[in-house]
């Protein structure tokens, strides 16, 4: 099952994006084993702004794959069960598994409404780069917790 974190606006060169690239590249490493890869990091700029012309670039670009939608009232979830879920997933036959972060206004409706499921890093605020490095993070422990590694929460 192929992996991508798609969002809206620029990487950026600082830390937080070497940081994301560095936790694609793990998990697209340690994931072919186990079916899950490579884990693309895709940054989308809309010609205008807003929430709607975001939503028609995110939408396309995850046309046809298993939409998970990064929003602050979706759902939390530990890490071994976030690695569950993932594994599910990937068991069920999904061929693509997609997350999306919007842009500085969140998502538009349309997005939330055409994913299967929500996911949130909590009710705080974070910046866009970093939200992206949180769950590249997230989809290496995920990675590694599937695939035997020891888990300190254990």
């Amino acid at each position: 099952m192929k992996l991508s974190i798609i969002a809206i606006g620029k990487p950026g060169r600082g830390p937080e994006a070497a940081l994301a690239a560095d936790y694609a590249a793990r998990a697209t490493a340690a994931g072919r084993a186990l079916g899950l890869g490579p884990l693309d990091l895709i940054d989308l700029e809309p010609r205008k702004s807003g929430k709607a012309p975001e939503a028609e670039l995110l939408l396309a670009a995850a046309e046809g794959a298993h939409l998970i939608a990064c929003d602050e009232r979706g759902k939390t979830y530990p890490s071994r069960a976030f690695a569950d879920h993932v594994a599910t997933l990937r068991d069920r036959g999904e061929r693509r598994l997609v997350f999306v972060i919007g842009g500085a206004d969140g998502l538009d409706t349309s997005v939330l409404d055409a994913a299967s499921s929500t996911l949130a890093f909590g009710p705080q605020t974070w910046p866009h780069a970093l939200a992206r490095a949180m769950l590249a993070e997230q989809l290496y422990r995920a990675v590694t917790i599937l695939s035997g590694s020891p888990y300190h929460r254990d």
